[in-house]
């Protein structure tokens, strides 16, 4: 079973666009997204007449003044008045959530081909507007003062996942280790520093305590950027590269935390086997992941999650390699969200533009040899959004 097989219909990746990630601050919301829609339509070869629809991946949520920003894709060419343009909002999943739409959209038969986007703009906001921005998205702690932002939440999961399977401060540590190594060769990522083990495990001045037991190094910075994807149900006759998606899948997970194991990821564990049951693949059948760090305990109980290993024994995949660069499975090859940055309706997008390159033979320093099949993990919220998507080169 596939996508094709099941619908009767390829969707391809035929173009992208990428945003350098970081603090721009001579870009804006509308800069971003025109530059990157540009880009993407350019390496799929195709004219903006050609476009059916448009998806634009933000989250906003009070950061930015502009509340209304579907139709900003249309500032590229007026030949693009008219054309359907929606605004997909789900969190930091808001840009996985734009690329499913897009999906929906070419299996639905409404479109032929749709420019999918993702963009935010947050260095400009102060961090007690990018804090509550955030915590909008947490059942519990949305319109409450904090200190400590959805890092505080994080950090629970920690202690929790301490609490039942032992210490993970260096655990933590290897991967915002493995990560900032990942993202020196990436040349879109915000943090383009190799920070070594033994700096993102020592608590110091210049790595400090966040909230918990989670220091700087385990969170992702707050980024600008944006990522652009052109899906076709055909190939162009002059795209430069074509990736195939085989299989997505999202689920969604209750909003309390009082209805939820804070280290199960249970939406997660859903839309990971729909995608793969969809796709016709198992792990093994996969070469690389790009899943959602925002913080390091959420790439440590993704690889459980994923089935590499056992639940608390995470662990294992760091200190046998598996998922370090030339491993079974190499995991945020691209630096992740730890190294590459988090512009939070960027990031599905983004994610989705690093597997394509990778599957082919775009990626530059950080290309694996020959790739076939790749898997994008992106989630809103603390696992409440979870999408994932398994693409493969043709």
């Amino acid at each position: 079973m596939s996508l094709h097989n099941r619908f009767g219909t390829d969707v391809l990746i035929t173009g992208w666009g990428h945003s350098q990630f970081g603090k721009l601050n001579d870009e804006t919301v509308e800069s971003l997204i025109v530059s990157v829609a540009r880009e993407a339509l350019d390496s799929a070869g195709i004219e903006p007449r050609q476009v059916d629809e448009v998806y634009l991946g933000q989250f906003n949520s009070g950061m930015h003044p502009l509340g209304f920003a579907s139709s900003l894709a249309l500032q590229l060419s007026d030949d693009l008045a008219g054309v359907p343009a929606t605004r997909v909002e789900n969190a930091c999943g808001s840009g996985s959530a734009a690329v499913h739409q897009g999906i929906r959209a070419l299996l639905a038969g409404t479109a032929r081909t749709v420019l999918v986007i993702g963009a935010e703009k947050m260095t400009h906001a102060g961090s007690d507007v990018v804090g509550a921005a955030l915590l909008g998205a947490d059942y519990e702690s949305a319109g409450k003062e904090s200190t400590t932002g959805f890092a505080g939440l994080f950090a629970r999961v920690a202690d929790a996942y301490a609490d039942r399977y032992g210490p993970v401060g260096d655990t933590l540590a290897h991967i915002a280790a493995k990560n900032h190594r990942n993202g020196v060769l990436n040349p879109y990522a915000q943090l383009r520093k190799d920070l070594g083990f033994d700096f993102c495990a020592t608590v110091s001045d210049r790595n400090p305590i966040v909230a918990g037991q989670l220091r700087r190094t385990d969170c992702s910075p707050i980024s600008d950027g944006a990522a652009a994807l052109v899906l076709t149900t055909a190939p162009t006759t002059s795209a430069h590269t074509r990736v195939r998606i085989t299989g997505f899948g999202q689920a969604n997970d209750f909003l309390p935390a009082s209805k939820r194991d804070p280290i199960e990821f249970a939406g997660s564990v859903t839309a990971w086997q729909r995608a793969l049951d969809m796709a016709g693949a198992g792990l093994d059948d996969l070469d690389f992941a790009e899943v959602h760090d925002c913080f390091t305990v959420a790439e440590l109980v993704m690889y459980e999650v994923m089935g590499l290993t056992e639940r608390g024994k995470g662990r294992q995949v760091l200190d046998d390699g598996t998922v370090l660069p030339g491993g079974r499975l190499p995991v945020n090859l691209s630096g992740g969200l730890k190294s590459k940055g988090h512009p939070v309706g960027a990031t599905g997008v983004s994610q989705h533009v690093l597997a394509a390159m990778q599957l082919s033979g775009t990626a530059g320093h950080m290309q694996l040899n020959s790739p076939r099949r790749g898997v994008v993990h992106n989630m809103g919220g603390l696992a409440i959004a979870n999408y994932v998507s398994v693409l493969e080169s043709l």
